[in-house]
């Protein structure tokens, strides 16, 4: 069922009230055990979509006027909304087909699904159900790619506008390598992109992003155009994939000679840099990081996208090493990912940083799900905490959702155990509420 707000008027104060849980700081580079805030009773006022204050609800009950609506969520756990910080909506209807690894799923399930969009009323249908599930599973932002087709993006911005979500998208860029059906030109990637950017860059909470496919799909002279378009609009996101597989990092060297590596394609045409997001980097070395690091660059880690298609281990301690922290945030991959949970996505992280020889603390995933992604859009001074002055978007979790989470939770010793069990065991199942911009989500 859609998903709509229950709209307060534009200046009216509300609140929530329940047991608070956010960041203070990073927990990869500061002690974890003081990383998480908390009130045991907290209180959130919000006006206009924005949060007023956040604290005890002993300290700020006394600045509710009389009448004001409060909603309770006792014996649950309100979170900053999760940012999703790489997904695809054009592939949610192929999620869980198995059998291929990347490069040959690409072409037997993605690029045939991929297809249906040149059909408008599809795109549009696909827009609002992708932005519903994203809003069951207490996801209140996401970096999208949606498909070569310009109707496609006008969908999900539309469909975002419509439940007030802060969203970061744009066109896929793609001229060889792929059907002939969905291929565009540098000149018509160019054109179509500059059209949505005018429409759709900062109307209401949406954001445009520059989105190559990744760099076998696009000829040099479509990737000059993208950096054209990323010098004339430096406050542009960057969306694209790298070093996913050891294939397609192969076939980038055997496409681009003259570079020397796989970041240094995107980074000779001007895409690294603050607000660059690359999806997956698996297969990175050293040099790789660190210029990711010095240009401000993000990676989005897709566990459940990687282990679905056998891709490889990202190596998370790696990336965040203290002497070059590259920014990271955990992204679904939906279709290759299996879920829309970034609880569950979380619980593949943890399962794959065992497998690298790192012990993910539950302040460090709950970081990967809130406010790394946030940093890594540049968009922290307004979404992944909850602090005065950011969007109201966050998540209630029910850590009684099922029975057994009930009886693991019940376990819990502290706010670190209990953000452990969520993450291990949870899903949309564990979904009390979303909140986006101050509104309650509900079905229809």
């Amino acid at each position: 069922m859609s998903q709509q707000a229950m709209p307060a008027p534009e200046h009216r104060l509300s609140a929530v009230r329940g047991r608070l849980l956010w960041l203070r700081h990073d927990p990869f580079l500061d002690d974890p055990g003081t990383a998480l805030a908390e009130e045991e009773d907290g209180l959130i006022l919000m006006a206009g979509g924005k949060i007023q204050d956040v604290g005890s609800h002993a300290a700020l009950v006394s600045r509710l006027p009389p009448g004001t609506p409060v909603d309770h969520h006792s014996g649950k756990l309100i979170v900053p909304g999760f940012i999703d910080l790489h997904v695809h909506y054009s592939q949610v209807g192929i999620i869980g087909a198995a059998g291929h690894r990347l490069l040959d799923w690409l072409g037997q399930t993605t690029f045939p699904a991929e297809m249906a969009f040149v059909d408008p009323a599809h795109a549009r249908a696909v827009a609002a159900f992708f932005c519903d599930q994203l809003i069951r599973h207490g996801t209140t932002t996401a970096l999208v790619f949606t498909t070569v087709h310009p109707h496609a993006t006008d969908a999900l911005f539309e469909a975002a506008m419509a439940r007030s979500m802060r969203m970061v998208a744009g066109k896929v860029m793609m001229d060889r390598n792929a059907p002939a059906s969905l291929l565009d030109t540098a000149r018509m990637a160019h054109d179509d992109s500059l059209a949505l950017i005018d429409r759709w860059d900062g109307m209401g909470r949406l954001h445009y992003a520059i989105t190559p496919r990744f760099a076998p799909t696009s000829t040099p002279e479509q990737l000059e155009a993208a950096g054209a378009l990323r010098k004339r609009f430096p406050h542009l996101h960057v969306h694209t994939h790298l070093a996913e597989t050891l294939d397609e990092t192969a076939w980038v060297r055997s496409l681009f000679p003259d570079r020397a590596c796989y970041l240094d394609v995107y980074d000779h045409y001007g895409l690294v840099g603050p607000r660059s997001v690359f999806a997956h980097g698996i297969h990175l070395d050293e040099g790789e990081f660190r210029r990711l690091f010095e240009s401000g660059a993000a990676v989005a880690h897709c566990p459940t996208s990687n282990l679905f298609l056998g891709s490889g281990i990202f190596r998370l301690a790696a990336a965040r090493a203290r002497n070059r922290p590259v920014q990271v945030g955990l992204g679904t991959d939906v279709g290759a990912g299996t879920s829309l949970s970034m609880l569950a996505t979380a619980g593949e992280a943890y399962k794959v940083a065992q497998l690298a020889g790192h012990l993910l603390s539950p302040a460090e995933a709950l970081y990967l799900a809130t406010l790394g992604p946030a940093r890594a859009l540049g968009l922290d001074d307004r979404i992944g905490r909850l602090a005065p002055g950011h969007d109201a978007d966050f998540v209630v979790l029910n850590p009684a959702a099922t029975p057994l989470l009930a009886m693991r939770c019940q376990q819990a010793g502290s706010s670190a155990d209990l953000l452990s069990a969520l993450f291990t065991l949870g899903d949309d199942r564990a979904i009390a509420a979303t909140y986006v911009a101050g509104s309650r989500m509900a079905p229809s």
